[in-house]
């Protein structure tokens, strides 16, 4: 079996090489870039089956470098962990809207992000043997990881498909934030209170005239609404 291909874009020699170091010794391959301009370049190349992104970068920073990456069809699938010392609350809720799957603040545990990096692309496998579920306008190919809305297909991050997916399978059931966190970000994800939020409203954003289909439900949490 293939091994999985890791990018990290970061300009501290030494974090990479402990990044790089760690991973290896858990089976992955690892790619890395310096700045921000060349992480992108390298992506595209090479298509790595997730990124870990610094914020800080030279030439490029990583917000820009995430924004670039999410708004190319070649790229925007591919989830990103965005390892950076900001540990803003706002930050972290940017970070997320701009297509981010999960934030590690430094300094941080090598466990955890290899924990973080495994839970993402394990959730990556069980998606992918998910069906195809269709609510109103909207069409959920699990296998494919393909979203349509009125046959117009829309490219959502690793964790918008994941979330409108749970959601759909769902219709009428009001979810908890809580409930949302540990079914499609998973029990390593980062908990802060606008998380799920911040994924709701680009998700929103993306739906366009099937935004409505997700409903909040004050002091409760999210649900899909019923067709």
């Amino acid at each position: 079996m293939a091994k999985r291909k890791i990018l990290i874009v970061e300009d501290d020699r030494d974090i990479t090489e402990m990044v790089e170091y760690n991973l290896k010794e858990e089976g992955f391959e690892t790619i890395s870039a310096p700045n921000g301009r060349t992480g992108v370049e390298l992506a595209g190349k090479h298509r790595p089956d997730l990124i870990i992104l610094d914020i800080m970068l030279p030439v490029m920073d990583g917000f820009e470098v995430c924004r670039t990456l999410k708004s190319d069809p070649s790229t925007a699938n591919i989830p990103i962990i965005i390892l950076s010392a900001k540990s803003q609350e706002t930050d972290k809720v940017l970070g997320l809207e701009l297509g981010a799957d999960d934030y590690v603040t430094k300094p941080f545990s090598p466990r955890e992000l290899i924990a973080r990096t495994r839970a993402i692309l394990r959730r990556g496998r069980e998606r992918r043997l998910t069906t195809r579920t269709q609510r109103g306008d909207i069409v959920i190919d699990g296998t494919k990881h393909k979203v349509t809305v009125r046959r117009e297909e829309v490219s959502l991050t690793f964790t918008e498909f994941k979330l409108l997916e749970f959601l759909a399978q769902r219709p009428g059931v009001v979810l908890s934030r809580d409930k949302i966190l540990d079914a499609v970000i998973g029990e390593n994800a980062i908990v802060c209170d606008r998380t799920v939020d911040a994924h709701i409203k680009s998700l929103r954003r993306k739906l366009g005239p099937a935004r409505g289909y997700i409903e909040t439900i004050r002091g409760a949490g999210y649900r899909f609404r019923e067709l």
